[in-house]
């Protein structure tokens, strides 16, 4: 690359977050997007953008929106550090976000440094994949002494796939130990799918019930609501178990999700929310976006605020 390239590279990535910067007080937001064409049949400006015109209207938020072509894939360092919470939609380009990336993003969670929102089909992004299996790792190390975590080795078992689970299939992630003569622990780590084995892109309502009301996600929420369109997911959710499931979604048909869930990861937090698919309305309904602006401000504060001894 050209020294003239490389320079005029870093002064667009420069430019990119002294713009989103205002006053230190505000939450640093950054929407990440694939930004498939086909999102254009309901969004004009693409998805990701649409979310983030809703988030610049809010009160103490200073939003970015970067997308898949922009340089880096849109998720340099320097704005990654700028960032308090990153939002994040993809569909059918996940397996170019290399698992590399995927660590820069997941070791800041791990840190404090960084919350992440997951919307719909992003349950097969490469960050939030990685970040379930470190998930996976984090509750399996805490079944074990602090003598024990510090003999133990961890395995990953099998290949990441994204492919649909049977429905027949074990449920992921699955954890085993195994003792070693030499007082090592062998934990074995059979990865999340971070799928489900039932959906249908048929753009019925849902019914979205509010499971935790008193969570600040669920601040103004109503206790339940009505998706006009989306795509249906079906149970089982082949993730670790969540901390807290603070939204239920059913569907005419029987199927059920869990389709607001939270994890915490090390010092960070991570946020599932389920509904949508890129050409339903569900982002033009204002439950969906007052819950992801609810999630943005709960996130800023779980992960800056001062943490108890233990």
């Amino acid at each position: 690359m050209k020294l003239t390239t490389k320079v005029a590279l870093s002064l667009s990535v420069v430019a990119l977050v002294t713009a989103g910067r205002v006053e230190a007080r505000s939450v640093r937001i950054v929407v990440w997007d694939e930004r498939q064409p086909k999102q254009k049949q309901m969004y004009k400006n693409f998805l990701g953008n649409h979310i983030a015109d809703y988030l610049k209207k809010q009160k103490g938020f200073s939003v970015r929106s970067v997308g898949m072509n922009d340089p880096q894939q849109g998720l340099p360092d320097v704005l990654l550090d700028d960032c308090d919470v990153l939002i994040w939609w993809g569909h059918v380009r996940q397996g170019e976000i290399s698992v590399e990336t995927a660590r820069r993003i997941v070791n800041r969670i791990k840190a404090g440094k960084l919350s992440f929102i997951v919307l719909h089909s992003a349950h097969w992004a490469t960050p939030f994949v990685v970040a379930m299996e470190e998930r996976t790792k984090q509750d399996a190390l805490s079944k074990l002494s602090a003598a024990e975590r510090g003999k133990a080795k961890v395995e990953l078992v099998g290949k990441f796939q994204r492919k649909a689970p049977r429905r027949d299939a074990e449920l992921t992630p699955s954890i085993s130990y195994k003792k070693g003569a030499d007082g090592s622990t062998l934990v074995r780590i059979v990865r999340p799918n971070c799928c489900f084995p039932e959906y249908a892109a048929h753009g019925k309502p849902s019914r979205i019930k509010t499971l935790l009301p008193g969570h600040p996600i669920a601040r103004g929420i109503p206790k339940e609501f009505t998706l006009l369109q989306t795509e249906m997911y079906g149970e089982p959710f082949h993730v670790p178990a969540p901390d807290a499931v603070v939204f239920e979604e059913t569907w005419e048909a029987g199927q059920r999700f869990r389709s607001g869930a939270i994890w915490s990861l090390g010092k960070g937090k991570v946020f599932y929310f389920r509904p949508g698919h890129e050409n339903f309305n569900v982002f033009h309904q204002p439950e969906p976006l007052k819950i992801v602006a609810n999630a943005v401000r709960w996130l800023e504060r779980e992960t800056k605020k001062p943490k108890k001894q233990q």
